[in-house]
């Protein structure tokens, strides 16, 4: 299924089919009567006084041919709760006979700015489906008309196609099955993001190697497939200005390796590269709207297989950063990739901050459940633009503990230290402690573990079910508000 909206500042007069206005929160109506012929007004004043007070969104049927949709909207109400709404429409209206709407903007008295925008966003948001593999499809396509002279600005709308194309990219990126999307197909999508803009820099196994990123390499080694580091560059200020970095774990399917998942819910570990995912499309959105910022991603490709060159539990391994890691679990893989990613972001590009993200413990999980992403960081001030962005875009993290008390769990008798902690407890938190080793110059750092937020079999507020696409607003709107 589809959502098409057209934008037109013209209002017709002609009675169209299926009008969509707006009123307040008491659904008084009164201010409709020059949107709506008298004898529609008149039919809708009776029925409205037998309304449902709980809902927001009340249909009437005129006619076999015509609908009016009246959306109730609260004073204060916020640009979060503007696309709440936005998703109850889509959900009202999705399974209905109806594809064609006409939306009255200039019914809309919120003086709030974008509420419009942020409405329509919710509806896009929400419609998005993965049916690329299904041989019957819901071919339904929803037009959505919007007249009169109450709407978004040119920059707004691209704005929030631009977040919706990343959002869509990224959910597509995590739904596609394993088979498909393993590192080498992965690394050849991320070429076609040159025509937005990007560059984009591949470097495969060879190249890994001539770098020492071993930590990496190693958990790959047991798959057929090759193991990559991409980089994607947004230049849109000059080149004197650091950039921002983003780097993503990106496991293209995550068995355990040696130390080998359990069967039940292994397929769930095609969403093991949702940090990576998050990355590309956060970029692609930055191209796309074209940021006032420089901006890098970074994200390491890897498929963790067993095999007969598999990494073994008991191997240590040098770093890109030269420090060497005792392996204990093989199932501890994520944080090896993102090892050697980070100490190379930050010494390549030097950026003003670097955020990770990935699917990193199951241990967050249980902490955090699926209302929150799990944030470590070495900073307050970052700290606290991820968190007050978060509670904006309703893609909330919660801020975790890292101490040097955690650092004796993992540090190693046989190497600079190991990367699991086998006393127990505190798995997140080790993990982001581990990660933490290889900021080596004190850059302003957080670290996301989105395990919990990445994927959804039930569905949430803005999306069906599925990848949900979870950071790439949060990240958006930390640039936005702090760094544009």
């Amino acid at each position: 299924m589809s959502v098409q909206i057209n934008y037109k500042n013209t209002v017709s007069k002609k009675n169209k089919p299926n009008m969509v206005l707006f009123v307040d929160e008491k659904f008084n109506i009164s201010s409709l009567k020059k949107h709506i012929p008298s004898s529609d007004y008149n039919f809708i004043s009776d029925l409205i006084k037998k309304r449902d007070e709980k809902k927001k969104i009340l249909a009437f049927d005129i006619s076999s041919k015509k609908k009016i949709i009246l959306v109730s909207l609260k004073k204060n109400i916020t640009n979060s709760e503007a696309e709440n709404l936005g998703a109850n429409f889509y959900d009202q209206f999705k399974s209905n006979k109806i594809n064609e709407f006409n939306l009255e903007s200039e019914t809309l008295s919120i003086k709030q700015k974008n509420i419009l925008g942020y409405f329509t966003h919710g509806i896009k948001l929400k419609s998005y489906t993965f049916e690329k593999y299904k041989t019957k499809k819901n071919n339904k396509n929803i037009l959505i008309t919007i007249t009169g002279k109450n709407q978004p600005s040119l920059k707004d709308k691209t704005k929030f196609r631009a977040i919706e194309d990343g959002t869509f990219y990224t959910r597509d990126l995590v739904s596609e099955p394993g088979n498909i999307l393993h590192p080498d197909e992965y690394a050849k999508r991320l070429n076609s993001l040159r025509k937005h803009g990007l560059k984009v820099t591949v470097y495969d196994e060879k190249k890994l190697k001539k770098l020492g990123m071993n930590t990496l390499l190693g958990v790959g080694q047991g798959s057929v497939r090759g193991s990559y580091l991409v980089t994607m560059e947004w230049n849109g200020l000059s080149k004197k200005s650091k950039p921002l970095a983003f780097v993503g774990k990106g496991v293209c399917f995550d068995t355990g390796g040696i130390s080998l998942k359990p069967a039940k819910f292994m397929e769930d570990m095609t969403y093991d590269m949702a940090g990576s995912a998050v990355v590309v499309g956060l970029m692609k959105s930055l191209a796309l709207r074209k940021a006032k910022i420089n901006a890098v991603g970074v994200v390491g490709l890897v498929e963790n297989m067993p095999g007969g060159n598999a990494q073994r539990p008991g191997d240590i391994v040098k770093s890109y950063s030269g420090k060497t890691v005792e392996i204990l679990n093989t199932d501890a893989e994520g944080r090896l990739v993102l090892a050697d990613a980070l100490t190379y972001t930050e010494e390549k590009f030097k950026p003003k901050l670097i955020v990770d993200l990935a699917t990193l413990t199951g241990a967050i999980i249980v902490s955090l459940g699926s209302e929150y992403a799990g944030l470590f960081s070495n900073d307050d001030n970052l700290s606290k633009q991820l968190i007050n962005a978060g509670e904006k875009v309703e893609e909330k993290v919660w801020r975790m503990p890292l101490n040097k008390n955690f650092d004796k769990l993992i540090d190693s008798k046989n190497a600079d230290m190991q990367n699991i902690n086998y006393v127990g407890g505190a798995g997140s938190t080790t993990a982001a402690q581990f990660l933490q080793r290889f900021i080596l110059k004190k850059t302003p750092w957080a670290h996301l573990d989105i395990a919990g937020m990445a994927f959804s079999k039930y569905g949430g507020a803005l999306n069906s079910g599925g990848a949900t696409g979870y950071g790439v607003r949060l990240l958006n709107k930390l640039i936005e508000d702090n760094y544009e």
